[in-house]
């Protein structure tokens, strides 16, 4: 199990989760990783997913219902590279904590 701020991550569920749903590399991101993060604080998680095997709105939807289960419940916002602006996205990957890489 991987310990972060608040919460542990189940390492094998996350993987097996992971693997289920065609992701490549899971990256956690934002307040989660910062001292502002709190208990009314939602997760960010950047995801790659294999290529070609990008699901659509409705099933990244239901990936954020089944990965709030492995943050204590709390709201999961999952985003693709291309979902975060331009502008931002360096210093969104380049802060970004890996928790699951497909090996």
């Amino acid at each position: 199990m991987r310990s972060n701020i608040s919460f542990v991550i189940p390492d094998k569920k996350l993987a097996k989760f992971c693997k289920d749903n065609h992701i490549k590399k899971l990256s956690i991101f934002g307040s989660a990783l910062t001292e502002g993060f709190n208990s009314k604080s939602d997760i960010d998680l950047l995801v790659e997913f294999e290529e070609g095997l990008t699901p659509g709105i409705f099933k990244i939807l239901d990936m954020e219902e089944e990965l709030s289960y492995f943050f204590d419940g709390r709201k999961v916002d999952l985003r693709t590279p291309n979902d975060i602006s331009r502008y931002f996205r360096e210093q969104v990957t380049e802060s970004s904590e890996v928790i699951y890489a497909k090996s």
